[in-house]
């Protein structure tokens, strides 16, 4: 029996194409006055969230939900801007840290208020009261489904970032920087 999707189950997974593919490109747009694109703010407010503002490649991938290679070729746009730096980790000389930069922190700083404004008008405002703790609800049960090792710190860490709370589903440790 073939049966496809019904409507309703087209109708959310076009909405959510839709959103995937336009929300990324509406925060370039308003970050490009700031000289940041809206994964490179991520990597720096992950970079200055984290001890000494500095994280192994690996744990920036897992933290960004990125590839390796993609973060590199990120990283490598940061470094030539003056606000991330690639030194090598103390713990481990095969592994390389990202550090922010003093230019990084006050980057970070100037577009932070742009960004959140960004983020608040185009997509929590429209939720309404209690929106943003469902969205973030809809958002990890699906990535559970994509990520069932929890190998991105979005879906391993939930203590960390107090939406699962009352998640019954034990949670593991972010990887460690």
């Amino acid at each position: 029996m073939d049966e496809g999707l019904r409507q309703d189950e087209r109708v959310a997974l076009a909405r959510l194409h839709a959103l995937l593919e336009l929300l990324p490109t509406a925060l370039d747009q308003r970050l490009a006055p700031f000289g940041v694109t809206a994964f490179e703010y991520a990597l720096l407010e992950a970079l200055h969230d984290a001890d000494g503002g500095r994280l192994r490649l690996t744990a920036l991938a897992s933290r960004t939900n990125a590839t390796l290679p993609r973060l590199s070729r990120v990283v490598s746009a940061l470094e030539r801007k003056g606000l991330v730096q690639r030194v090598p980790c103390e713990a481990d000389g095969r592994a390389t840290n990202a550090v922010l930069t003093l230019a990084g922190q006050a980057a970070l700083r100037t577009a932070r208020p742009a960004y959140a404004d960004a983020v608040r008008s185009m997509v929590l405002d429209g939720l309404g009261e209690g929106g943003a703790a469902t969205l973030a609800d809809v958002a990890l049960a699906i990535l559970r489904r994509l990520d069932p090792d929890r190998r991105l710190a979005v879906t391993a860490a939930c203590e960390a970032d107090g939406v699962c709370a009352a998640d019954p589903v034990p949670t593991t440790a972010a990887t460690p920087a």
